[in-house]
């Protein structure tokens, strides 16, 4: 048996920093102390401080801007590593993967919904409706990525959420590429009316056939 090694400086200031951001104290936005802040209040050199922010600059928690300080720029460094994972998938291999996440979706929401997730499925559709209406791609992106979390959030399942949540901006990409803005304006087109119908309805069968049925639309247009 080896012994255990102890814990250098820099650990312990990734620790304290990690701390920082994950409680809360730092939020996504916010310019971080400069290095000989950090130090001061660590109790540590400037050295151990840049090292361990380095660290999570690369992991991606943190940007450092050139003249300007340290921002955090994410809270949760296995979703910036899926984030990363993803932007160099293809569009295809996520689809597959929405839909083992969309017919959980789809089904919990159905059977689990409440009022207040109702209506903002309902705002969300509007919002979707309106943008194609206007041609605005990119306000239609946003509605319809927003429309399929808010069906994630109302199946009251916090991995499902946080997965879907990951999955996003990969989401909003794919929904651009695959021409999903001139299937919403054509004659006939109903497949989020349907599924929020279902959802409405509690009809789990019909809310998995309709989720289903948006990605194989979807897949079709690429």
């Amino acid at each position: 048996m080896r012994s255990v090694a102890k814990p250098s400086i820099v650990d312990s200031v990734l620790a304290e920093l990690r701390a920082e951001i994950h409680s809360g104290a730092w939020q996504v936005g916010d310019k971080i102390p400069t290095e000989l802040q950090l130090a001061a209040a660590l109790g540590v050199s400037r050295l151990s401080v840049r090292e361990a922010v380095r660290v999570l600059v690369h992991s991606g928690l943190l940007a450092t801007r050139q003249g300007d300080g340290t921002y955090v720029v994410a809270t949760d460094e296995s979703e910036v590593a899926l984030t990363r994972r993803l932007e160099s998938a293809e569009q295809l291999d996520i689809i597959d993967v929405r839909r083992g996440l969309d017919l959980v979706a789809a089904r919990l929401a159905a059977a689990k919904r409440t009022e207040e997730d109702l209506a903002g499925l309902r705002a969300a559709g509007e919002r979707r409706l309106a943008a194609s209406r206007a041609g605005e791609l990119d306000d239609f992106a946003d509605a319809d990525v927003d429309f399929h979390l808010r069906v994630a959030h109302a199946a009251h399942n916090q991995v499902l959420s946080d997965l879907y949540r990951g999955l996003s901006q990969s989401i909003r990409q794919s929904v651009r590429e695959a021409h999903c803005l001139e299937r919403a304006v054509r004659p006939g087109e109903s497949s989020h009316e349907d599924l929020l119908a279902a959802i409405e309805r509690g009809d789990q069968a019909a809310a998995v056939a309709a989720a289903l049925a948006i990605l194989d639309e979807q897949e079709s247009d690429l």
